[in-house]
């Protein structure tokens, strides 16, 4: 799932970043453009889940090799 940030002090939303990336980037964003207030907003989630695509594209990638490589050491 990604994840983006919302300032509650100004205009300011993260890029859409990872679960572990959120935190830093908001505490980053409150240090540079907010110094001495606590960190507010709000956290929006996208609902959809970027880690597990590429788990896809390893399996494509396994039944392809499974499906090419007999018929090249069948010759």
């Amino acid at each position: 799932m990604a994840y983006r940030y919302w300032c509650g002090e100004c205009r300011h939303r993260s890029p859409w970043l990872r679960e572990y990336e959120i935190e830093q980037a908001h505490t980053d964003h409150y240090v540079a453009e907010h110094p001495r207030i606590a960190p507010e907003g709000r956290i929006e989630s996208n609902g959809k889940n970027s880690e597990g695509a590429s788990g896809y594209l390893l399996v494509l990638v396994v039944l392809a090799l499974l499906l090419i490589l007999p018929a090249v050491f069948q010759r």
